[in-house]
């Protein structure tokens, strides 16, 4: 009796680490890498990120960003085409990198003819980026600081305070390179934008190394007719150029979780060892 008590003491003993591995290994997995709402993670660059299919790419992590119509009175303002961009981001060398994709099966690039409109991309910053502007092109207390690029007129850097309000800087301080490949449905726009990290000027974005950084983003298919307020635009998101909180507070909740699935599982072995116990006499 002693020999098959003692089997079955091993047997328990042998499931509960089981479960206790299992039950970590299903905590912490999505918990590792959880990453808070709306944010977009920033990678060191460490690879030639100069044009859109650059192998050094391929070690950046994208965030896919949801994209629906803008509040707008344009006609058809809500018979958008766009529905998410993917969005990558760099950080080295004194340059931030951006990298936007998404889907467009026509590569629309003039605008010299009647109806004619072509594909564009923009990137939308708070010039404070204490506080966070109006989504729809910033207010006239707290303007944004807009990306743009045309595939008919390419790059502009634009200051708005509120819709209808768009000034170009006449000394831009980003660029962008961009690419249109592949065919029918799985053709994409990819567009790279670079900025100096240092770079300044009255209306311009800062972006430190000590705080988080608002982010929104707007895409236009020109053979949908999508021009001006018809456009698929974002929430607000982020960059997390501050410690922001990824660090120990994830940590905390993972140990935290594990630890209560561990006393859990070690209870339901020691009823079971017990139960096994009272069978046994």
């Amino acid at each position: 009796m002693r020999d098959t008590t003692s089997k079955r003491r091993r047997t328990l003993l042998v499931a509960a680490v089981v479960a206790v591995l299992v039950t970590l290994s299903a905590v912490a997995a999505p918990l590792a890498s959880a990453r808070p709402a709306h944010e977009i993670p920033v990678a060191p660059a460490t690879g030639d990120l100069s044009g859109p299919t650059t192998d050094g790419w391929e070690d950046v992590p994208a965030a896919t960003v949801p994209l629906a119509s803008a509040p707008s009175s344009v006609p058809n303002a809500d018979q958008t085409s766009v529905e998410r961009v993917h969005v990558q981001a760099a950080r080295g060398d004194g340059q931030l990198h951006l990298r936007l994709q998404w889907h467009d099966a026509t590569r629309d690039v003039a605008t010299n003819e009647t109806r004619a409109f072509a594909d564009s991309v923009a990137v939308q910053f708070p010039v404070n980026t204490s506080s966070r502007p109006p989504i729809a092109m910033g207010g006239p207390t707290n303007r944004v600081n807009v990306w743009y690029w045309s595939g008919a007129t390419g790059t502009e850097e634009l200051l708005a305070g509120g819709a209808g309000s768009t000034t170009r800087f006449q000394n831009p301080s980003v660029n962008a390179t961009a690419v249109h490949r592949g065919s029918g449905e799985n053709a994409t726009w990819t567009v790279v934008y670079t900025r100096d990290v240092g770079a300044s000027g009255a209306n311009r974005t800062t972006i430190a190394d000590d705080g988080d950084v608002d982010v929104a983003f707007a895409v236009w298919n020109g053979s949908n007719s999508e021009r001006a307020g018809r456009k698929s635009v974002s929430e607000w998101h982020y960059f997390p150029f501050g410690p922001g909180p990824e660090g120990p507070p994830y940590e905390t909740v993972l140990w935290t979780v594990a630890g209560i699935a561990i006393v859990g599982v070690v209870a339901v072995t020691a009823f079971g060892v017990h139960r096994a116990r009272g069978g046994m006499r």
